[in-house]
């Protein structure tokens, strides 16, 4: 099999396995009598990530190839999202302490792979002699399809849920409400752990001796140093912060709307993860958008257009609902979502490669990493739960009911302030020389 395709399939069920859960999880916690935790459940995320893939990276460099590791991680990841399925399955309200500490368990050695699948597709189109700017992309698009695939096939699939201690009335079957989708992610975690030993090896390579401090990165944080590089930094916290939200909340947000009964049987309250896949196909698109706006306006502008495309996500929540016409506001929501996503996180590491030096390239990468998807995710998403369990309650009916319009403009606030403190405050080499 041509090895691009055989990487492109790699990546596919790299973030199938993330896809079966992350999007819709939410609404099973709040059946399930974890409802207040949510945010909790999507900083565990930002927190394993400060250390796990820095951890995983030097195994990865010293001891086992590459492609082995993600192997193993996926095999182990995939065993304890396993253990959350026969949680789900033996009781309707598992017990919060161990149901967490599984999870957490499970996303410590899932979250190493988005690195170490970069890392071995790198190193193995590098051994087949190919270019990998021009054909590492193209591989990476599998990805955010198989992410969305398994997104559809929870919306969509179901079982008989007689067994299953359920809450929801109508429904109630689809995996997407169910322990079920730790299955489905188990179960590809379990079929990429097998796959990965059939992938070419990557050889260890000798290197270079490296202070604890370097191995984990420590010394980017020279760049502090420089006041253009701090803010950018700063700012990479703040605009974090607003990353998990819609992760969390958007399915039992747009899933509430079924404990209203004017709008209980509507398409969008029934089917929110399938809904909400819109913004990973708008991901996927907007990539291909990002060359020609930094040509045309810059990296500062592209920046801001993605935290003005924030602001929009937020709002446009706030205004609709699953009924016609303001169902259109939730898909121009789950659209503006890729430019919000990719302007930042891509133009963000395309300026840090440019400002850099060589020898602090992959640290000042691991540093943006930290500040946008570790320390500002973890402490948005938990800001942003305490923010939801004010303004709103799970019924009995399974719903988490309340003043959610309140909720998204504080969110829509918020990102308008760190957008225009960034007009303000940062400036370019060129903004500088002016």
């Amino acid at each position: 099999m041509n090895i691009k395709v055989r990487l492109a399939l790699m990546n596919f069920l790299e973030f199938a396995v993330w896809g079966a859960y992350l999007t819709c999880m939410g609404q099973y916690l709040g059946n399930a009598g974890m409802g207040a935790e949510i945010s909790w459940f999507y900083a565990i995320q930002g927190i394993v990530s400060i250390f796990m893939p820095t951890l995983m990276g030097i195994v990865a460099d010293r001891l086992i190839q590459p492609q082995r590791l993600l192997g193993y991680c996926h095999l182990l990841a995939g065993v304890f999202m396993v253990g959350l399925f026969m949680m789900g399955m033996n009781s309707a309200t598992p017990d919060k302490t161990l149901f967490m500490s599984l999870y957490t368990l499970s996303v410590a050695f899932y979250m190493p792979t988005l690195a170490l699948s970069n890392t071995a597709a790198f190193a193995i189109l590098t051994n087949h002699g190919l270019d990998t700017v021009k054909d590492f992309p193209p591989i990476r698009v599998f990805g955010t399809v198989g992410f969305i695939a398994t997104m559809w096939f929870v919306n969509c699939a179901v079982v008989d849920g007689g067994s299953f201690g359920l809450t929801l009335a109508d429904n109630a079957n689809k995996f997407q409400y169910t322990h079920l989708q730790f299955l489905v992610s188990g179960v590809l975690s379990f079929v990429l752990c097998v796959y990965c030993m059939t992938l070419p090896q990557c050889k260890l390579q000798a290197k270079k001796a490296q202070s604890l401090a370097e191995a984990f990165g420590l010394n980017a944080f020279k760049l502090f140093k420089t006041k253009r590089m701090a803010l950018f930094f700063i700012f990479s916290g703040l605009l974090g912060m607003s990353l998990q939200v819609t992760n969390g909340y958007a399915t039992p947000f747009i899933t509430s709307f079924k404990g209203i009964p004017e709008m209980a049987d509507s398409f969008a309250a029934n089917n929110a993860t399938l809904l909400v896949s819109i913004s990973q196909v708008a991901e996927a698109l907007c990539i291909l958008l990002i060359p020609f706006f930094l040509r045309r306006y810059g990296i500062k502008m592209v920046m801001l257009i993605a935290m003005f495309a924030w602001v929009l996500r937020f709002g446009f929540f706030g205004l609709g609902n699953p009924m016609m016409p303001g169902v259109l506001l939730f898909v121009l929501s789950c659209v503006v979502y890729g430019v919000a996503f990719d302007f930042f996180n891509v133009s963000g590491g395309l300026f840090v490669n440019a400002e850099c030096d060589e020898n602090v390239k992959a640290s000042a990468q691991g540093l943006f990493m930290l500040m946008t998807n570790g320390l500002g995710a973890t402490v948005g998403t938990l800001l942003a739960g305490q923010v939801i369990n004010h303004y709103c309650h799970w019924t009995e009916g399974g719903y988490l009911l309340g003043d959610w319009q309140t909720c998204w403009f504080i969110f829509a606030g918020y990102a308008l302030v760190v957008a225009l403190l960034f007009l303000v405050m940062f400036r370019t080499k060129k903004e500088v020389k002016a």
